[in-house]
Parts: C-alpha cells; sequence; structure tokens
C-alpha cells in the first residue's frame, strides 16, 4: 500500500510513553475548564469548554455517562447566554455523538447559515449527512472544510472516510496519514483513533498484518483503547483465531459495555465451540438491544444479524431493520434491510435495497457477502 512509511516510522516515537499513568487528554481538559468556570463563573464560554470537554472523554472511554455530564453543563451556559453559537455548536457535537444525526443535521444547518465560513460546522453537516446517508451533502461539506482551511486534520479524517464508503481504501489510508502527521505529538487519544482507523482500513483490505501493526500501534499510545481493541479483535476473527479474538472483545466489553460489542463476544465464543458461553452473552447482548432498539443510539444492525444468522428470527429481524430505516439510509443501513428481506424469502426486494446500498462503491467485506448470497438466490429463482 502506499505512503505507509511515514506511519509506520511514526509507531516507533511514542512507545516510550506506553506505560504512562497521567491525566489522559480529555482528563487534562476537563481539569483546565473546570478550573476556568472557577475563575469565571459567569462566563458561558468556561462552560461551553467543559461541555466539549467531557465529550472528549466520552469518547476516550466510551462512556455516555459523559454526554449526560456534558449535557448539563450546556445547561449553565444556555442560562447564562441563551442560545450563544459556541454552546450551540457543543451541542450539535453532543448530538451526534448520542447519534441523533437528522437533530444534529438541522442545528448544524442552522448555524452554517448563521456562520457560513465555520469548518467545525461543515464538520458536523458532513457527519450527520454521511450517517443519514445523504453522502453527496456530506461530500461537499466536506469539500468546503477543505477549501476554507486546506489540509485541516478534522476536514482529512472526514474525506478519509467517505473514500471508505465509496471504494477507495487507498484513498482514505493516504489521507488518515496527512492527518496522523498533522496531529500534535500530545494529542495521545486523538492519534491512537487515527491508528485504529488506518487499522480499521487494512483489515477491511484484508491485510492483516498491516492491521495488526497499526492496531497495536494505537494500544501503545493509548493502552486497552477500546476501539483498537475491536479491530484487533476482528483481524484474530479473519485470521480464525477464535479465542483470542473472544479475549479482546472480552477487554473490549469490559471497557466499553455496550450491546453491540457484546455481539461481537458471543459470536467468537460460539465459533470457538464455547457455546454455552455464548449463548449467555446472546441473551444479555439480545436483551440490551432490545432494550435501546427504540432510541438513537443503538444496536440495531447486530441485532438484524444477530436475529438473522443465529436467532432464525427474519420476522423479528425484519422489524427492527425497518425501525432503523424509517431514521437513516446509510449503505450500512440498507444492507441491514435487505439482509432482513432476504431472510423472510423476499429476494427480489433484497437485490433492490442491496443494489442501493452497493451504489455508493462500498466495499465492506460483510456487506460484499451479504449481496453475493442474494445475488445467487436470485440467479436460483431465475432459472
Amino acid at each position: 500500500m502506499k505512503n505507509t512509511t511515514l506511519l509506520l516510522v511514526a509507531l516507533t516515537v511514542p512507545l516510550a510513553v506506553s506505560c504512562v499513568t497521567a491525566a489522559t487528554p480529555a482528563e487534562t481538559a476537563i481539569l483546565r475548564a473546570q478550573e476556568k468556570v472557577a475563575k469565571q463563573p459567569s462566563a458561558s464560554g468556561a462552560y461551553n469548554d467543559l461541555a466539549m470537554a467531557y465529550a472528549r472523554r466520552a469518547r476516550e472511554t466510551s462512556d455516555v455517562q459523559f454526554y449526560g455530564k456534558a449535557e448539563e453543563t450546556l445547561k449553565k451556559s444556555f442560562s447564562l447566554a441563551p442560545a450563544n453559537y459556541e454552546g450551540l455548536k457543543t451541542q450539535a457535537w453532543l448530538l451526534l455523538g448520542r447519534h441523533e444525526f437528522a437533530k444534529a443535521r438541522e442545528l448544524a444547518t442552522t448555524l452554517n447559515r448563521q456562520t457560513p465560513d465555520d469548518v467545525t460546522v461543515y464538520g458536523y453537516l458532513a457527519d450527520a449527512n454521511a450517517e443519514l446517508g445523504n453522502y453527496d451533502e456530506a461530500v461537499a461539506a466536506v469539500q468546503w472544510m477543505l477549501n476554507i482551511r486546506p489540509g485541516n486534520v478534522p476536514g482529512l479524517t472526514r474525506a478519509a472516510y467517505l473514500r471508505e464508503l465509496h471504494g477507495d481504501p487507498d484513498g482514505a489510508i493516504e489521507l488518515m496519514q496527512q492527518a496522523y502527521d498533522s496531529t500534535p505529538f500530545h494529542e495521545l487519544e486523538d492519534r491512537a483513533w487515527l491508528l485504529t482507523q488506518v487499522a480499521h482500513l487494512y483489515a477491511a483490505s484484508s491485510s492483516d498484518a498491516d492491521a495488526e501493526r497499526f492496531a497495536k500501534g494505537a494500544l501503545d499510545l493509548f493502552p486497552d483503547y477500546h476501539y483498537a481493541l475491536g479491530v484487533l479483535g476482528h483481524v484474530r476473527m479473519h485470521q480464525k483465531r477464535y479465542a483470542d479474538a473472544a479475549e479482546l472483545f472480552q477487554k473490549r466489553c469490559t471497557a466499553a459495555p455496550h450491546a453491540e460489542n457484546l455481539f461481537d463476544l458471543a459470536v467468537a465464543l460460539d465459533l470457538d465451540a464455547r457455546h454455552a458461553e455464548a449463548a449467555k452473552v446472546f441473551g444479555d447482548f439480545e436483551r440490551k438491544a432490545v432494550t435501546e432498539s427504540e432510541t438513537a443510539d443503538n444496536a440495531n444492525h447486530e441485532l438484524v444479524a444477530y436475529y438473522v444468522d443465529h436467532a432464525h428470527n427474519p420476522e423479528k429481524a425484519l422489524r427492527i431493520a425497518e425501525q432503523e430505516l424509517a431514521r437513516r439510509h446509510d449503505a450500512y443501513t440498507l444492507d441491514a434491510y435487505a439482509w432482513s428481506l432476504a431472510a423472510t424469502g423476499d429476494y427480489g426486494h433484497a437485490a433492490s435495497e442491496m443494489h442501493r446500498a452497493l451504489s455508493f462503491g462500498l466495499k465492506d467485506p460483510r456487506v460484499i457477502a451479504h449481496a453475493e448470497a442474494i445475488k445467487q438466490h436470485t440467479a436460483g429463482a431465475a432459472e
């Protein structure tokens, strides 16, 4: 793969700090913002900074309680300065973090009209539109980000994500490298996140050795980083090292006990022939996923996969897929919908929806496998 040398060299730099137990970047930001609030208790900006620091901590830990703290902090900001612009920007970021993509898009659109040269707001528009499946709008927003401020890191990472969605993993890796090279050395979590994204891109291309190298690089920077544990777990799954995958997924669940993470653990346990353990985890996953299935931040894609591939309940799968489709039309939701339709035997409709899912150029191995299975059934029925 081209342009990987610089990233590999960069990975050798942070190893000396891999065991550092000092405060994380987000924890440091929280402390500084709290000090600012103490000194300027009547300044709305101080509370905005604290709210954003809590949001950063939510990404570091995958603990949604920090989103709650951020929202409570924003209330104080708005009580001091109703509808202040920076507070509303922070609110848009929190909506994205909670997967309230339609609301985030609406708020970001309003802010964009108010200040049409704000690069950050264009980033929020790109995120919301991409998750909703409005890919043309997402591309336009990212292009504006890079036009206004060429080479900015948020613009590069979003452009990389869109390149992946449009079937260009090489281009995505190149942009992630540029973003990594432009990220300050002390931003350990940001750099670990970027390395994890590169690892994911290699894993999706079945380049296991490269994926492992970058995932381990992220873990050297940020030990037990839940995103990197997940990518490395999927590498082990591809290598059929199911026991190792289960161990990594268990560590991820300990750090980030979300329903979608339980699903990966259950699948790994099942493939490792630990069926009793897998059945328990599948049960825990289903209960948790069903409970949150009507909320914005859910595990509905995994729930569809569970009902189709493991519980063999296509009617429940279709109901959940239709529920999610009412919220968003991104490629992964269209794939889940097509897969649930196929499970009910409606291969014609499934093929049509899968065509929509692949029309953007996505080359995700799981989606491609679903498409091939549907295609075979459709071809067989036509003979």
